[in-house]
């Protein structure tokens, strides 16, 4: 087991002892906090990260004292360090990465998204992820929870259909072509594409080739309202929090969504890209 994962593992026990202290069960602090009662079972068995706020809920619903909240913090702040490493945080398996990114996502209610090297997670297929997961095992060493991994992943694309909710995505037309899976998955991925462009509360842009670029494609990043940015590289997810940050991401988003293609404009790149890889496919 990770070091990442003991901390986070003890950080659970530590937890299920002030909830069985206060005589509460997973189920009625779970209804205490508003939150789905798998949600208290994951956090207390190790397999998703508590957040700070979930901390600060978690001891009022409790009636804990304000230093144990206050060490239980730290303790969060020192295990959120260590999680930023890719390497640690696949370690800690790929489904338990998959219900963290949920988490976040879930209290989210605005998210804007530019990925230059792959299909968003939110829009991939099934067998398109099965594709993207067995890399990640592979790259990072991560255990075997491809399945459960592309179960999760599934789950989480649920929240589209909130209507409560908005996505702004942007990928350059490269994403549409590149061969992280056979040619009959990405004409499914494809296919997939063109159905989400229909949903109202979705917005998917595609910057073509011939688009002149406001910058260089290097890393991609995902802005959460205007609360924070993740900017993942090969090694870290650098997570941002600082305003001047935050505006320029959401700056650097605008840039790229003036150049791409959105709505009929974007599904007819799509469909471009589709009739050249099921001409491939015949061949």
């Amino acid at each position: 087991m990770s070091e990442f994962q003991q901390a986070r593992t003890r950080m659970g026990v530590q937890l299920r002892q002030l909830r069985e202290a206060s005589r509460l069960s997973g189920k009625e602090l779970a209804e205490r906090l508003g939150w789905q009662a798998s949600k208290v079972s994951r956090i207390e068995n190790a397999r998703q990260t508590a957040t700070v706020d979930d901390i600060g809920a978690w001891g009022r619903a409790v009636g804990a004292a304000p230093e144990v909240v206050e060490e239980l913090t730290e303790q969060l702040t020192g295990l959120l360090e260590r999680q930023d490493s890719w390497r640690q945080r696949h370690r800690s398996g790929l489904a338990a990465l998959q219900e963290d990114i949920r988490d976040l996502e879930a209290r989210t209610t605005l998210l804007r998204a530019f990925e230059p090297g792959l299909v968003v997670g939110l829009l991939q297929t099934t067998e398109y992820a099965r594709s993207v997961f067995t890399r990640l095992k592979r790259l990072y060493n991560a255990p075997d929870e491809v399945d459960a991994a592309i179960r999760v992943r599934m789950q989480r694309q649920e929240i589209l259909y909130d209507q409560r909710k908005r996505f702004r995505f942007v990928v350059p037309e490269a994403v549409l072509r590149y061969r992280l899976a056979p040619l009959d998955v990405m004409c499914g991925q494809l296919d997939r594409l063109l159905a989400v462009t229909a949903l109202p509360n979705v917005e998917f842009g595609v910057v073509p080739f011939t688009a002149p670029l406001p910058s260089a494609l290097l890393n991609g990043f995902w802005i959460y309202d205007r609360d924070q940015v993740a900017v993942p590289t090969r090694t870290r997810n650098l997570v941002l929090r600082d305003p001047e940050d935050i505006t320029f991401y959401e700056r650097s988003f605008e840039e790229f969504c003036e150049v791409a293609a959105f709505r009929e404009d974007a599904r007819a790149v799509i469909v471009r890209v589709l009739e050249d890889l099921t001409r491939q496919s015949a061949e």
